[in-house]
């Protein structure tokens, strides 16, 4: 984990307090915390940072039972690299999606937050639009994953064919995206580990509707994000299950009750209207859908639409 990122975390479980985690590390190199932990002096709570990788997820830390999470299994983590990197190894079934997103958001001084980076493509192309740019995930795997690739810059893909038949593609990332702005961090995106005010842009691709409380990641991007100065992009399918969230919580899908109607309309709305909920308002400056796929083997794939809306203030 980088030194630099030790002034901009606060203890996730003691929110919305503020607490700044101590450090204790164990072991540096290159300017990077390799081992060690971060510890919170209010409620005692300890995440520990192994292989460079900062745990600060407040249920795993704690040990709450939770369920299994299905984004730990090889054959999801290899749909999902397919998914980011494949028009970067050149499969002729790629999308543009993560292209389209990237090229949304302007170039800024200071801090990216890319919530849900899954295996971090997103994180990535911002290296060369902020200062830093921090992919935060709670798949250990993801994260894991992500990390490697920021330290070796390649790794083989295994790619199911048909049953268990099996193929390989290699990906070395492109030059111009910089590792050393690059950091990955294990992280709750309903309890993000950063002061008030320290993200000049956020990220939440293909995430709102896969959380427990959809409004209160809302409300945890508008939190860290700046007051002024300020990005924001979300973009999502809108696929509300109550595998993933109650009924209540959702923010559309429904036909009546406070949030009643289509996904993005109503996150438009509450960005740009609702002052109570997001304060200060965000300004709508684009909106639009950008398809993506999922690869589970050769003959099968997942198209989705993801709509998205881009804000500032």
């Amino acid at each position: 984990m980088k030194l630099d990122l030790l002034t901009l975390l606060i203890c996730p479980a003691c929110l919305p307090a503020e607490v700044q985690l101590k450090e204790t590390i164990r072991e540096i190199s290159q300017g990077d915390i390799e081992e060690g932990e971060l510890r919170c002096p209010r409620c005692r709570r300890s995440y520990p940072i192994a292989e460079g990788i900062a745990d600060l997820d407040p249920g795993e830390t704690t040990g709450n039972d939770r369920p299994a999470n299905k984004y730990e299994s090889a054959p999801v983590l290899s749909s999902y690299l397919w998914s980011h990197y494949a028009d970067i190894f050149q499969d002729a079934a790629a999308s543009d999606a993560y292209r389209r997103w990237a090229d949304l958001m302007e170039p800024h001084p200071g801090l990216a937050i890319d919530a849900g980076a899954a295996v971090g493509r997103f994180t990535f192309a911002m290296s060369v639009k902020c200062d830093l740019a921090v992919g935060a995930d709670n798949s250990r795997t993801f994260i894991r994953t992500a990390s490697d690739l920021m330290k070796h810059r390649e790794i083989t893909i295994p790619l199911k064919v048909e049953g268990n038949i099996f193929t390989e593609a290699s990906l070395r990332l492109p030059p111009e995206w910089d590792s050393s702005r690059v950091e990955f961090i294990v992280a709750d995106a309903l309890a993000l580990p950063f002061r008030a005010g320290s993200a000049a842009s956020f990220a939440s691709l293909n995430l709102i509707d896969k959380v427990p409380g959809p409004l209160g990641h809302l409300e945890e991007m508008n939190r860290v994000t700046r007051a002024t100065d300020a990005q924001f992009l979300l973009s999502d399918p809108f696929s509300w299950s109550e595998e993933a969230a109650a009924e209540t919580q959702w923010l559309g899908g429904m036909t009546d009750g406070p949030f009643a109607g289509r996904g993005l309309a109503n996150i438009v709305s509450l960005l740009a209207g609702d002052a109570h909920r997001l304060p200060p308002r965000w300004r709508i400056s684009s909106s639009g859908e950008v398809w993506w796929k999922i690869r589970t083997h050769a003959n099968h794939f997942e198209l989705i639409r993801s709509c998205y809306v881009k804000a500032r203030r």
